[in-house]
């Protein structure tokens, strides 16, 4: 089994890209892509201590893209196979990774003028070295009995719509699958029913324009898909000549309920994801 999304400290989740290592060997994974939101600082430890367990480390990355979507919509690309060092790449999440903390210190600004005392120097001890997030805001929240969960931070305050939500800077679909590309990696849209669009039909014409852009596959597999949807996915994907892939989209404890490599308890992403990936990549490598 594999589990192709998972988040480190380096963004919102609660492991070290070390003890992600540690917990897929544990659950016997075979290979795991560590995809931080707009960064990739946490790979040089990722894959160091994947290739010291003998485990298949996929370096990877999370990017939010601006587009035309249904309300509530969103729509990320992850990048597999990345080369991290690429300047390009780090340059344009180095901009992100600014207006992130542009960001955040406007939630805060917000979150003051409605009574609740939060401050962005506790926010940014609670990141370390991580990239910021609204799930670092909620924790805090937490910590502070502001709120009584996690989801309660964003359904009162932090989350779209609620009076201290602040929109995401976000680059164009188009230049989130170039920049993963010219990074040498493959461009695939990350649980693409979350994109929100009423029906399937909806969906498959939106993934048939990002391909027309570059796309590579999407996910197929994702904590909490019923067996039947992610067959339709499966069959959508053979009929548009598009890569599967699949993840747990695992936080730690930042999400409840969600295991690695299991999901939400059903998930099993088969090995052939990982090779059919591979064999692709490694074509696309050979013929630059």
């Amino acid at each position: 089994m594999i589990d192709l999304q998972i988040h480190s400290t380096y963004s919102d989740g609660s492991l070290t890209p070390r003890q992600l290592v540690e917990e897929a060997k544990k659950i016997n994974l075979l290979a795991i892509a560590l995809t931080d939101h707009d960064t990739v600082e946490g790979i040089p430890e990722f894959l160091k201590a994947g290739t010291e367990s003998q485990l298949l480390p996929i370096p990877g990355v999370e990017i939010s893209a601006q587009a035309e979507l249904p309300p509530n919509g969103h729509l990320h690309i992850l990048g597999l196979f990345i080369d991290h060092n690429s300047q390009e790449l780090k340059t344009n999440l180095e901009f992100l990774k600014f207006h992130r903390n542009q960001r955040a210190a406007k939630i805060i600004e917000r979150l003051n003028e409605l009574g609740v005392n939060i401050s962005l120097e506790e926010l940014q001890q609670e990141t370390a070295e991580g990239s910021i997030g609204r799930p670092h805001i909620a924790k805090i929240l937490l910590r502070k009995k502001e709120v009584s969960t996690l989801q309660t931070a964003f359904e009162k305050y932090i989350g779209k719509g609620k009076p201290a939500f602040v929109e995401k800077i976000k680059f164009p679909e188009q230049k989130a699958i170039q920049l993963i590309k010219k990074a040498g990696g493959l461009a695939i849209l990350a649980h693409p029913h979350l994109m929100n669009y009423p029906t399937f039909s909806d969906m498959q014409r939106k993934i048939t324009s990002l391909k027309e852009l570059g796309l590579d596959g999407f996910e197929a597999y994702y904590s909490g898909l019923p067996e039947s949807y992610t067959s339709q996915l499966i069959r959508l994907a053979k009929k548009l000549s598009l890569l599967i892939s699949g993840g747990s989209d695992f936080h730690g404890k930042n999400k409840e309920g969600i295991f690695m490599g299991i999901g939400a308890g059903d998930l099993q992403i088969p090995d052939s994801v990982y090779y059919n990936l591979v064999d692709r990549w490694e074509k696309l490598k050979s013929s630059l």
